[in-house]
């Protein structure tokens, strides 16, 4: 079986430390490189095969969030998860909006850490149960854009909304259209642009109120 190849990243090696020990002996998964900084995480990710980034917020050099979207940007495929402290609501907005696909808390436990590598893995979103009620507010209720024409929508755009609507993860979708998951992952990000919805939430948001999906 492949293993998942994972970057951590935070400038404090107790927390590094503290993550590969939960993670070392799970089968399936591999720490593939360390990064005491983003602009470390970043280089790593530009010559290393990495599938998963466990990414800090606050960090010297450069930031998890200005690393993340340089991440995103140059390599889509690779999932981000972001470490968070209590009190950085607006940065895990930031975060969120620069592509990471969810984020726990520094002193979340094996299981849930495991819970939200593996549901990043198969293309969801994973908000710590413990994360501010604010922070999952905003991204719940984030609108899309005014100005999105849903006639730009292609119709294998319209199957793949239609499938994420139905909380089918990436893999599934790829599975029934019969396309590759970097086709779904292609898809969902130009369904994003068009509609100017920044997630899963609003790309849903998006679907109802145009009348895009039949959901009764």
């Amino acid at each position: 079986m492949t293993e998942i190849q994972i970057l951590l990243t935070d400038d404090h090696d107790i927390v590094r430390d503290g993550i590969r020990a939960l993670l070392e002996d799970e089968i399936g998964f591999a720490i593939a490189a360390e990064a005491s900084n983003g602009a470390e995480a970043v280089e790593t990710c530009n010559n290393t095969d990495i599938d998963l980034a466990i990414m800090d917020i606050s960090m010297p050099k450069m930031d998890g969030i200005e690393a993340t979207r340089q991440i995103k940007n140059e390599h889509p495929d690779i999932k981000v998860l972001a470490l968070t402290m209590m009190g950085e609501d607006q940065h895990i907005r930031q975060m969120i909006e620069a592509g990471a696909s969810g984020y726990i808390l520094k002193s979340s436990d094996q299981i849930e850490l495991i819970d939200a590598i593996t549901s990043i893995l198969n293309g969801q979103h994973y908000f710590s149960n413990d994360a501010s009620q604010s922070v999952m507010m905003d991204l719940v209720e984030s609108e899309p854009s005014e100005d999105a024409d849903p006639t730009n929508i292609t119709d294998r755009e319209r199957e793949v909304l239609e499938l994420i609507v139905d909380e089918h993860t990436n893999q599934q979708i790829a599975e029934e259209l019969y396309i590759s998951v970097r086709t779904v992952d292609s898809h969902r990000r130009n369904l994003l642009q068009k509609t100017g919805a920044k997630n899963t939430a609003g790309l849903v948001t998006y679907a109802i109120k145009n009348n895009l999906v039949d959901i009764t």
